[in-house]
């Protein structure tokens, strides 16, 4: 059974930083491309990173140079730093597990950037 674990999706002030981890099971972690994707209230889920099996990085354009994605094979975790954060940063933050077709989706984790 595939689980995720994600964490550190926090209330933060606009121009803070949060580091987001999700740490998988049931898997077998290296062999997976790990992403991040998010859902701000009333938008559509969208595409925050990628990181490859082998460490290569996609990013969406509105995250490019502010955040960083990153994976630990050893640990089965992927970790999104999020640094200089805006209020359009705001939203769910979901971690996901790509081979092929299959695409593993974890439960979320909340953002929330406000003053």
């Amino acid at each position: 059974q595939v689980q995720f674990v994600e964490s550190g999706g926090d209330l933060v002030q606009p121009g803070g930083s949060l580091r987001l981890s999700c740490a998988a099971s049931g898997i077998i972690f290296r062999i997976y491309a790990m992403g991040w994707y998010r859902q701000a209230p009333g938008k559509q889920r969208e595409l925050v990173a990628q990181i490859s099996k082998d460490g290569s990085t996609n990013y969406a354009d509105s995250v490019k140079g502010q955040f960083t994605i990153s994976r630990d094979n050893a640990k089965n975790t992927v970790y999104l730093q999020m640094n200089s954060l805006k209020p359009g940063d705001t939203a769910v933050y979901y971690c996901t597990a790509g081979l092929g077709y299959q695409t593993y989706w974890g439960q979320g984790t909340q953002v929330t950037v406000s003053s």
